[in-house]
């Protein structure tokens, strides 16, 4: 068991994905781990993705209600991913909290 873990934690694939995971805003190494359990493996894998069901599955990985910042981080990763061209106040995940949205109502992530 300890070994299949510490092959995971190595292999090539998961460190290209990391790597990747990493270049959306907000997300650092802990965040690019959770997406890759989550079962991503590219920022492409997460374009049109529901941030609240990606949430919702991550808060029944961990066994608890998770805090909701990674709900905000999950909505700008998912923008990020879905968009080529990206306006700055959107990559920042403080701007996707729930009553706080600086896009125009019925707008379409």
């Amino acid at each position: 068991m300890i070994v299949d873990e510490v092959t995971e934690m190595y292999s090539g694939d998961k460190v290209a994905a990391l790597r990747d995971l990493q270049r959306i805003p907000g997300v650092g190494s802990s965040l690019a781990d959770d997406l890759w359990h989550l079962g991503y493996s590219s920022v492409s894998e997460l374009a049109g993705e529901d941030p609240e069901d990606m949430y919702l599955q991550h808060c029944v990985q961990q066994g608890t209600q998770v805090d909701r910042c990674v709900l905000y981080v999950f909505r700008c990763a998912v923008y990020f991913a879905s968009h080529d061209e990206h306006d700055p106040e959107l990559l920042k995940w403080w701007n996707w909290k729930d009553h706080q949205r600086p896009f125009p109502r019925g707008y379409i992530m």
